[in-house]
């Protein structure tokens, strides 16, 4: 139980809530999805994010308003309990949400011992457990630390995608020259292949949903979450389509798909940057994809606590720092049993099926709560058409059959 009169700390700012945004979407998956995204649509790869970026905005768009409408912990499970009033469908969402971001964090967790081993060889148990413990200290000390972390940190992730982008500028300088090699014909077998890497292209702008869940300690939510939220969506898509143009301009698509670190790739045959230095960055990026998971997870945790439907144990915030301790602690001992035992692939593709589901319900949320009002309500909130989380509603179940 938290102490009394002790609260989440409402410090986040605009700026800062966009860094943060956009720390989340681009994430570490940027620097390896890229060449795979390549392989299945080739040089329309910057098109297959472009078109992935205008689905994934109809969902961004309705997170935007329902953060807006109420701003608390625990979105996802908030929609849907104001839309449809069953406790076990709140509790499912909830629960969801949380067991996405542990397995998106023991996938990092993987990431992180993986490139640590380029620069040091520890077993996978101690790698892993100082990199759980680092990030959920983070976490616990205080949502400004770990803010203003993710903030330096996303700064480092986009400082890396423009070397990549130094690193082509020969091949990009020619783009001008060689503009009609990235407009497709209207052929199915063209845009069946571009609609592909959309879909895989997807995955790499979720992220936006994890803002919604610091609501309670954003600078007046009800204005810059939904600014922060459509901000944090453009600028990841010009630095997803910047970098992709630099990918398959300056490298052949046989060779950007199956290399497992395509942009090192890059830099290694196109400048004389040293290739370490994207490695380097790419551990910081993972450890700030890991370190939003376990604030996002515990502040969904928190949220439930206060609803009652989750233990009080999640409820109860540190007096000094401020922080869901407990939550954060639960949290980070979970990923560290996930992240050594289980086997993560199977668990991610369940978690792709889990996060579309979410998706779907919450643009269901908002299309129910829109037709209930029999009027539109005079508040400040974000409004959006009914039409966008319908077309969101039909894209998401669309995600979900190709799933299969």
């Amino acid at each position: 139980m938290k102490p009394k009169n002790v609260t989440l700390n409402r410090v986040i700012t605009l700026p800062s809530l966009v860094f943060y945004g956009v720390g989340t979407i681009l994430g570490a998956g940027v620097y390896s999805l890229s060449g795979k995204i390549a392989g299945l649509s080739g040089m329309f790869a910057p098109l297959s994010f472009l078109v992935s970026a205008l689905i994934a905005a109809f969902i961004a768009l309705t997170y935007a308003e329902l953060s807006s409408r109420y701003p608390k912990s625990a979105g996802e499970a908030t929609y849907v309990s104001r839309a449809f009033a069953r406790r076990w469908l709140t509790i499912t969402v909830g629960y969801g949400i949380v067991v996405t971001g542990i397995v998106s964090a023991a996938v990092m967790a993987r990431g992180f011992y993986g490139y640590l081993n380029e620069f040091i060889e520890l077993p996978v148990a101690v790698a892993i457990g100082l990199f759980v413990a680092l990030i959920a200290a983070i976490a616990i000390a205080g949502i400004g630390l770990s803010v203003n972390f993710a903030t330096w940190v996303t700064v480092i992730e986009m400082s890396g995608i423009l070397l990549v982008v130094y690193a082509a500028k020969e091949h990009l300088a020619l783009l001008p020259e060689r503009w009609h090699d990235f407009i497709p014909v209207w052929s199915w077998a063209v845009w069946k292949n571009i609609i592909l890497g959309a879909f895989l292209a997807f995955y790499a702008f979720i992220g936006f949903e994890d803002m919604v869940n610091v609501a309670e300690e954003v600078i007046d939510p009800e204005k810059n979450l939904p600014a922060a939220i459509i901000l944090a969506l453009v600028v990841s898509t010009l630095f997803y389509i910047l970098v992709t143009l630099a990918a398959v301009s300056s490298l052949p698509i046989p060779e950007l798909a199956h290399h497992e670190a395509p942009f090192a790739l890059i830099v290694r045959q196109n400048s004389d940057l040293p290739v370490p230095l994207i490695s380097a960055i790419s551990l910081i990026a993972i450890l700030n994809g890991a370190l939003v998971q376990i604030v996002m997870g515990s502040r969904v945790l928190y949220g439930m606590a206060e609803k009652g439907i989750a233990p009080r144990l999640f409820g109860a915030i540190h007096a000094k720092t401020r922080t869901p301790a407990a939550a954060s602690m639960v949290f980070a001992m979970l990923l560290l049993i996930v992240a050594l035992a289980l086997p993560i692939v199977e668990l991610a593709r369940i978690t792709s099926f889990v996060i579309l589901t979410i998706f779907a319900l919450v643009n269901l949320s908002l299309v129910t709560l829109k037709i209930r009002e029999k009027r539109p309500d005079s508040g400040k909130h974000f409004r959006i058409p009914i039409l966008v989380p319908a077309i969101g509603f039909v894209l998401c179940l669309g995600f979900i059959l190709m799933q299969f």
